[in-house]
């Protein structure tokens, strides 16, 4: 992550392995089955190592960066997934050493003429980049609806203004590969209690913000809304999260 590399997650980044959800094994399959060769993944922006689990199931090995070091001393080790710390936009890979490059939920955060600089000089010929996105996630419409209010209402003026274009699902961002065109559905799907809902929604960067500006959580007043909708705190729910996903081609 660079532009001027801003940290909006080290602060929690236990939290976040922790609470933030899983991408589906389904995509990762897609992926591999689009690369003629499972050398080398590089999973960029990894955060807690998300992507990086899944693509080393595929791959060789996978080269899992991040700029925020808390985030990566946060990472679930695995065999085959190497982390390190170091930008988006400057990398000590080989030219032409890379088979995939992946960026789940990160690239509004790039500087993005230098990512796909750098992303073209690492990637071998055949070599594909796919990022992806998602927004807010559905549960039922009474849950929904408070969210809604937190996420639109009260935290409106605390989100980060590249958070626009993770609403729009990454439509208006530059993407200066060959495209694949129909790209199956993808979600995110998980069973969640209560109390893990209320843990997701502390990672939110703009509820860090709005609590340091403010002093007060802005979740705890949702909580006996959700409580309300929720029923027994200890019921699994399921939440899903489409997401929007743009793949390309080196050559």
């Amino acid at each position: 992550m660079s532009k001027d590399f801003q940290d909006h997650f080290s602060e929690g980044s236990t939290d976040y392995s922790q609470f933030r959800p899983g991408y589906p094994a389904a995509l990762f399959e897609y992926l591999s089955s689009l690369t003629p060769v499972h050398d080398v993944a590089w999973d960029c922006a990894t955060g807690s190592g998300q992507a990086a689990l899944q693509l080393a199931n595929h791959y060789r090995q996978v080269i899992a960066s991040d700029a925020s070091a808390h985030q990566i001393e946060a990472a679930t080790a695995c065999k085959g997934v190497d982390y390190r710390v170091a930008p988006a936009e400057q990398t000590d890979f080989s030219s032409g050493s890379i088979d995939l490059v992946t960026v789940a939920q990160a690239l509004h955060w790039f500087d993005l003429e230098r990512f796909y600089s750098e992303v073209k000089r690492v990637l071998q010929g055949r070599g594909m980049i796919a990022v992806w996105t998602y927004n807010l996630f559905r549960i039922s419409p009474a849950i929904d609806e408070a969210i809604d209010q937190l996420y639109h209402i009260t935290l409106n003026n605390y989100w980060p203004e590249e958070r626009r274009l993770v609403e729009n699902g990454y439509a208006d961002l530059p993407f200066p590969f060959k495209q694949k065109q129909a790209i199956p559905a993808f979600a995110m799907s998980a069973e969640w209690t209560l109390p893990h809902l209320l843990g997701y929604l502390g990672t939110w960067s703009a509820v860090k913000r709005y609590r340091d500006a403010t002093g007060v959580d802005p979740v705890t007043p949702l909580t006996r809304q959700l409580e309300q909708a929720w029923g027994d705190p200890k019921q699994k729910r399921a939440v899903s999260w489409p997401l929007s996903i743009r793949i390309g081609f080196n050559h």
